[in-house]
């Protein structure tokens, strides 16, 4: 697929209106991507039934086609689609991000204005996987994402999936871009969200990328988190939220329960148990794209235990 062709393609048919304000704050679903297994293709109405269970349950912004939602695994038409259509379907509700990130600059432009071209609110970019770049290549590569994406970006640091680390001393650098609206920190150490906080101001915010510690995160200052356990519980994670910002305090009744969900989780790389889990509950058949693979056997009885605690073996239906 000619990314610099699709990019024009859909730039002519749709017109972008201006930036909206973008308010990132409580809890931020990251989006599975439901697949059907007999096809492998894009399960839409699955996908459906999860946007309307986050909207239902209070979730105050979603990402398509990160990470969790197997963006990688996506090509530029299906990434396409699937933007334009949470797009459609939230209808302005909460803001939609896309994760855009690549391995060089060039194709993240791309795939940021592809994004853009969707309706999308924001790009989520993460740092470019396996290439390592120095600090000043990440300052030059997120700033010129920034400067012809076409989209305000948040920053996204996930090192024990990059193999790179976005340091503060670089994020102090890119808070300043008007173009940039904060940052993505996945490295759960305290030490680290500290730091950032340090550069939080009006237009740029502090979001956690790890569920176990968001609330201590969101207690010490952090504006909210970009959730994985949301898309099973989104109405307790944005409890937990707002938990965490009121009392100042991580150590709530709701993080306490959702522990074992955020253990069962991490039990084998993410979306892997998220996918499993959504099955489960009615949405979608579990398919995973390789080279991602099924859930071990041995763990399937964990999920109906951690499920059935939460009383969320009831099928989850669409609204409307």
């Amino acid at each position: 697929m000619d990314f610099a062709k699709v990019t024009t393609y859909h730039r002519v048919l749709h017109k972008r209106k201006p930036d909206p304000a973008l308010n990132l704050s409580g809890s931020l679903c990251a989006l599975a991507t439901p697949f059907v297994a007999a096809t492998d293709a894009i399960d839409f109405d699955a996908f459906a039934r999860l946007v309307d269970h986050q909207l239902a349950g209070g979730t105050r912004g979603l990402v398509v086609a990160g990470s969790t939602g197997e963006g990688a695994a996506l090509d530029a038409d299906e990434f396409v689609a699937l933007v334009e259509y949470a797009v459609r379907r939230v209808d302005g509700r909460v803001p939609v991000l896309a994760g855009t990130g690549l391995q060089s600059t060039r194709r993240t432009i791309a795939q940021t204005r592809l994004a853009a071209s969707a309706g999308a609110d924001a790009a989520l970019v993460v740092t470019p996987a396996y290439v390592r770049p120095t600090q000043e290549g990440l300052f030059r590569h997120f700033s010129e994402v920034a400067a012809h994406g076409d989209l305000p970006l948040v920053l996204y640091n996930v090192p024990t999936r990059t193999g790179c680390d976005l340091l503060p001393a670089t994020v102090a650098r890119l808070s300043t871009n008007p173009r940039i609206a904060g940052v993505k920190e996945a490295l759960p150490a305290a030490e680290r969200i500290d730091a950032l906080l340090a550069l939080r101001h009006a237009d740029f915010v502090i979001l956690s990328g790890d569920d176990p510690t968001c609330a201590r995160s969101i207690a010490a200052g952090a504006a909210g988190v970009i959730s994985v356990a949301a898309n099973l519980v989104p109405a307790a994670m944005q409890s937990l939220c707002e938990d965490a910002a009121r009392r100042g305090a991580p150590d709530g009744a709701d993080g306490r329960s959702l522990q074992p969900l955020f253990d069962l989780l991490g039990a084998e790389p993410n979306p892997i148990p998220l996918k499993c889990c959504l099955r489960r509950i009615g949405i979608g058949d579990g398919h995973l794209r390789l080279p991602l693979t099924p859930l071990s056997k041995e763990l399937h009885a964990r999920v109906d235990e951690v499920l059935a605690a939460l009383g969320l073996l009831e099928p989850v239906r669409a609204a409307g």
